[in-house]
């Protein structure tokens, strides 16, 4: 029976973080954005390269590596007490970002309070971003190296259809 329970929002995070991190690892600063993307989704270019991170899609990823049940057990204790510990640090980002939209429907703009509310929230990034590192390497404490380097496999693969289905970045003008 399972019994494993996150919110689809709260999770989805958490559990892509988790699998790219025992795939081999990826820069986490633009997932660690409070909120992700559009509703809540991760930012394009997030962990997991879109894989959606539901309970459903963290048992998958554990299936496609044969995770033993303590595997899988320790593997989702991480998730639900990281999914917790963001949750409530995406509250707080969601306070920023509305402080930030008054300070911008002013008459006139405070660059000063504009430019500490912006280190606030990179701040709060850091921190969100700091928790899911750690997530990610608790999880990857439990996995062996082969299920590791399958995981990276399967995101690299994953990757590569999502880049031939969307098209390849725009080149980089800066170098």
């Amino acid at each position: 029976m399972n019994t494993f329970s996150l919110s689809a929002r709260g999770a989805r995070g958490v559990i892509l973080g988790i699998a790219v991190a025992l795939a081999g690892g990826v820069s986490l600063t633009a997932w660690a954005l409070p909120d992700g993307g559009p509703a809540g989704r991760p930012a394009h270019g997030a962990p997991g390269f879109g894989l959606g991170g539901s309970p459903r899609q963290l048992d998958r990823m554990l299936d496609s590596v044969k995770a033993t049940d303590a595997q899988r057990s320790q593997i989702k204790q991480i998730a639900q007490a990281a999914a917790a510990d963001l949750k409530a640090q995406r509250e707080a980002g969601k306070g920023l970002r509305e402080q930030q939209a008054r300070l911008f429907t002013q008459p006139t703009v405070d660059a000063q309070a504009v430019e500490a509310l912006r280190q606030q929230m990179l701040a709060q990034h850091d921190q969100a971003s700091r928790r899911i590192t750690q997530a990610m390497l608790d999880a990857s404490r439990v996995l062996t190296v082969e299920q590791r380097v399958q995981l990276a496999e399967r995101m690299k693969a994953r990757h590569d259809r999502m880049e031939r289905h969307h098209g390849a970045p725009p080149p980089d003008r800066n170098g």
